[in-house]
């Protein structure tokens, strides 16, 4: 997408710091800075992934459908992520090596493409920067060095950490203060922490961790927070935009990036945005429950336009059922779009010049309503809603004739910006929409095959007349008898 209009200044957002809607004003008139955390590459995404990215990556679509220029930086994990917060066990990624007896790298790797992948398959645009942790060792030693130097942190048996006591704001985005957090409930106190509420930003390594650096404090390697705070502010800078991520990252994780940040001299995010969590059957999704199900799960059943498209009908701000249920009106629901698109595309080229002033004035109606939903927080529920109206009033000109071309084209590059642009849902390769350049070939193929069909019908071989229908069905044609003949559309 280009940048084809002025900056939108009416765009409003939730901001978690602020626990409210707030007017959305950048650092630098028309550019965005933004930094989502991005996956542990150390097993196969799973859906939580995948409502945290599309949510996300609609968001960066609007704000560059409403004329911002939008940096995008999405971090990799690939090394400090430990089994537990308690900076106890082992790296994630280490464990995984060990499992499938690779290397940590080939583990990381192999992960990060397969995440790639569902992202493609999913339409999630690629980042402007894609980062990786072990890629910035030099700058996560850099800011724990400048942390020290504040008396922030403390180095101990070969360890680093940051002293939560030092930093009174500590817990002001979750809204937890320092003192009412329990001592010693989830995380063992260890001898060489001043506080067991202290988390880690260099973990000391023995000659048997594969993955490790040499450091002002011996070998070892980073802990998890520390990497999102050195590679934001290097690639975004001091005080840049937007920060978002999952809710569950919330607190420790991004509580630790602010004090790392803020505790070092850098002003960190200016907005803070969250996605809820995703259920299934009701219920959270979690290993322990045996309701964990992967991306590779769910697009071995289902249209990746299809998880996607029940993805942006809720809010990213709330939460998304995953069911059987779900999934049919998702299904439906995306039919009845794609199917309006594809048969304004078979229409266009062949459509009379000029231009329908009644559907004219109720497609800019729907694509206000679209962009005014966009505008409040991203609700993007609101958004498939002016869609559908907009399918209605669409399907209503059709079916009473073939409006004028300029305004087929109008209706088309609506649905190709707000549908296809802004929420992601129709990727060039959309299925059941041909090429114009192929449009008259079909139209005379099908002309060909109605044509058959109703001499089936009136020399009585009615089943060989709905065989050629159940044919068409089968790939996706309707046919459909009226009082001016049979119509078909995909």
């Amino acid at each position: 997408m280009t940048r084809v209009r002025e900056p939108d200044p009416n765009i409003v957002l939730y901001d978690t710091m602020q626990r409210r809607k707030v007017p959305f004003v950048p650092s630098t008139p028309g550019r965005v800075g933004m930094y989502l955390c991005g996956p542990t590459v150390y097993s196969d995404a799973h859906l939580g992934h995948a409502k945290k990215e599309v949510a996300f990556d609609v968001i960066r679509r609007a704000l560059m459908h409403f004329g911002y220029t939008v940096r995008y930086v999405a971090n990799i994990t690939d090394v400090g992520h430990l089994l537990d917060d308690s900076d106890d066990g082992e790296d994630k990624i280490a464990r995984r090596a060990v499992l499938e007896q690779l290397e940590p790298m080939e583990v990381a790797d192999k992960y990060f493409w397969s995440f790639v992948k569902d992202m493609d398959a999913l339409n999630v645009l690629k980042p402007s920067i894609n980062p990786r942790a072990t890629g910035h060792i030099g700058e996560q030693i850099k800011l724990i060095e400048e942390l020290i130097e504040r008396g922030h942190a403390y180095a101990s048996a070969g360890s680093v950490y940051f002293d939560v006591r030092s930093w009174p704001e500590y817990g002001k985005l979750s809204g937890r203060k320092l003192d009412d957090q329990e001592e010693g409930t989830r995380e063992a106190v260890r001898d060489e922490k001043r506080d067991p509420r202290d988390f880690a930003l260099w973990k000391h390594a023995g000659p048997e961790h594969l993955m490790r650096w040499d450091s002002p404090w011996g070998m070892g390697f980073p802990g998890w927070h520390i990497e999102c705070s050195a590679m934001s502010l290097k690639y975004l800078g001091e005080g840049f935009d937007i920060h978002g991520g999952g809710l569950d990252l919330q607190f420790p994780h991004h509580e630790a990036e602010i004090a790392q940040a803020e505790a070092a001299g850098h002003p960190f995010a200016r907005y803070w945005m969250h996605n809820n969590m995703l259920t299934i059957g009701g219920e959270k999704m979690s290993k322990s429950k045996g309701n964990f199900t992967t991306i590779q799960d769910v697009l071995a059943q289902h249209d990746a336009m299809v998880v996607r498209f029940l993805l942006v009908g809720s809010h990213y701000r709330s939460v998304t059922e995953f069911s059987q249920e779900a999934f049919e009106g998702a299904r439906n629901g995306y039919r009845r779009l794609s199917e309006a698109l594809g048969e304004v595309e078979r229409r266009v080229p062949a459509a009379p010049p000029g231009a329908d002033a009644a559907l004219d004035a109720q497609v800019a109606t729907h694509v206000q309503a679209f962009e005014d939903a966009m505008r409040d927080d991203f609700n993007t529920p609101r958004a498939v809603a002016a869609l559908f109206g907009l399918t209605t009033d669409v399907n209503a000109a059709l079916n009473a004739g073939t409006p004028g071309q300029d305004t087929l084209e109008r209706v088309r590059d609506a649905y190709r910006s707000l549908g296809g642009g802004v929420l992601g849902l129709f990727a060039d390769g959309l299925p059941g929409v041909q090429a114009q350049d192929d449009a008259p070939v079909v139209d005379a193929l099908m002309a060909l095959v109605l044509k058959a069909r109703q001499n089936y019908r009136l020399t009585k071989q009615y089943a060989e007349a709905d065989t050629l229908r159940d044919t068409l069905a089968g790939v996706g044609v309707t046919v459909e008898d009226t009082k001016d003949g049979p119509r078909w559309r995909r």
